[in-house]
């Protein structure tokens, strides 16, 4: 198998496992003379994160490809470079997982000084291309140097970032990655796909200090947690799985919360010709007909949006209910009605 083809997705069992042995076998020793190989070994694996950004960068290049000979027509271009334009997705990656990571745990700062703020200049040129498109300005020439600064940046990742970051990450490092990475959605129309043949990504292990709560997010001490919830700005409710009224984040409320409340069916809290329209909500949540319901009103001249949400466990289970009220009226004044 070459080296340098990134897999398709319709390999055999066998070659996925391949492709993997080959990258471990690379991987051993930190050993530059290696980079490239190695590099190439982990980009042929479906759904390890150099797969995915090698994707990314293949369809990147095809659009710009594409967008060259459309410089004389300004419709068609913008229409093209709207596309192009989703190139900031895979430079958000290698922002937040990338570089960070090089500079903090591997002492390599190149990368993080100097093709980040490279990054945050083409996406600024960008930006300006397309105003200037849309204003009807003269835009020709700068469309083909954006373009340009694009293909180099791609390249440097595949000369450099890229294999720098195969040699360096650890396979628990890109398991990570690569868990975070689909929490950035499609892009440039690439789906990152799921890595088999490699363990699921485990968890985030977390050093917590003493009298800590650790989640998958971080860790707080309960001090801290109970001003986080109550610096929110909604009143936060939390109903479980038994209708039982479980939890109120503290401060000023629109809608009371007597601390009374607690442990009590949440129903009893409702007036009656409420109450039927709160059944048929946890209902349909418990059932998984719906997931949110949002509520628009107007209370002491103010409009609220209250937010019924349900709350799953890791698996999908019904875990209870969530009810965010948020005062909306700020956000009405700074953006006009809707009518």
């Amino acid at each position: 198998m070459d080296d340098h083809k990134t897999m398709t997705g319709r390999e055999s069992p066998e070659e996925l496992r391949a492709a993997l042995e080959r990258a471990k076998a690379l991987s051993s020793g930190k050993d530059y003379r290696n980079k490239d190989a190695l590099a190439a070994a982990l980009a042929a694996i479906p759904g390890h994160p150099l797969h995915t950004l090698t994707r990314e960068n293949e369809a990147l290049l095809a659009l710009i490809a594409r967008a060259r000979p459309l410089i004389g027509g300004r419709e068609d271009a913008e229409a093209l470079l709207e596309q192009i334009h989703g190139f900031t997705t895979h430079y958000a990656k290698k922002g937040d997982l990338l570089y960070p990571l090089l500079k903090v745990t591997y002492h390599i700062a190149g990368p993080s000084d100097l093709m980040w703020t490279e990054d945050d200049e083409i996406r600024d040129a960008f930006k300006v291309l397309l105003r200037r498109i849309r204003l009807g300005r003269e835009w020709r020439d700068e469309m083909l140097a954006v373009l340009a600064r694009v293909e180099r940046m791609a390249d440097k990742e595949k000369r450099a970032l890229f294999p720098m970051c195969a040699v360096n990450f650890s396979e628990q490092e890109w398991r990570g990655i690569a868990r975070d990475m689909h929490d950035y959605g499609d892009c440039l129309g690439v789906k990152a796909e799921i890595w088999e043949g490699a363990e699921q990504p485990a968890p985030v292990e977390l050093e917590a200090g003493e009298g800590e709560i650790v989640m998958p997010g971080g860790h707080l001490t309960l001090e801290q947690l109970i001003a986080l919830l109550n610096t929110i700005p909604m009143e936060i409710t939390f109903v479980d799985a038994a209708d039982i009224n479980r939890f109120f984040n503290e401060g000023p409320k629109v809608f009371k919360r007597p601390g009374m409340a607690l442990d009590r069916e949440v129903f009893s809290c409702h007036p009656p010709k409420i109450e039927p329209l709160v059944r048929k909500i946890l209902e349909d949540f418990r059932a998984g007909r719906r997931d949110v319901v949002p509520v628009w009103s107007e209370k002491n001249g103010r409009a609220i949006l209250t937010r019924y949400m349900a709350v799953r466990g890791r698996s999908g289970e019904y875990l209870g209910t969530v009810e965010l009220v948020e005062d909306m009226q700020a956000a009405k004044e700074r953006f006009g009605s809707e009518s």
